[in-house]
């Protein structure tokens, strides 16, 4: 299940990606928000990065306007590495290279197309197992 979170800047994409995900036969849970009403993008890239670290759901996408907030919010939760993407490789070298279990987007930075090829890449990306991509991974867990 992928745990999926957005503020009012993000909520239309946001309701995109899920009826994508939909399409594919994606489980995912909404943690809001649940309108274009102003509201604060820590309290859904929180909860989507909280269902994430506990297990409950396998990866998560956040988005806002730029994706910065929302990302910065979602690495606050020890084990989430949420990292803001902009294209396929950026996608595709996050989860290679960082086992990034999150995935953030700038609504307001890419298009719906852009950002529907980013959610497939990420979510079809395994981890590449490289010695040094786990050793770096092992620093940003467990810094000095």
């Amino acid at each position: 299940m992928i745990a999926i979170g957005s503020d009012h800047g993000g909520f239309e994409l946001k309701t995109k990606v899920i009826g994508h995900l939909k399409e594919k036969g994606i489980e995912c849970k909404d943690f809001g928000t649940y309108s274009l009403d102003s509201c604060d993008y820590p309290d859904f890239g929180r909860a989507a990065a909280e269902a994430v670290a506990s297990g409950e759901c396998e990866k998560g996408i956040v988005i806002c306007t730029t994706g910065i907030g929302i990302s910065i919010t979602a690495n606050k939760v020890r084990g989430i590495r949420c990292a803001l993407c902009h294209n396929t490789t950026t996608a595709r070298l996050t989860r290679e290279h960082n086992d990034a279990n999150m995935l953030a987007i700038g609504a307001g930075m890419v298009g719906e197309i852009v950002a529907l090829e980013m959610v497939d890449t990420f979510l079809s990306t395994e981890f590449s197992q490289g010695e040094r991509h786990q050793r770096r991974i092992d620093k940003i867990e467990n810094p000095c």
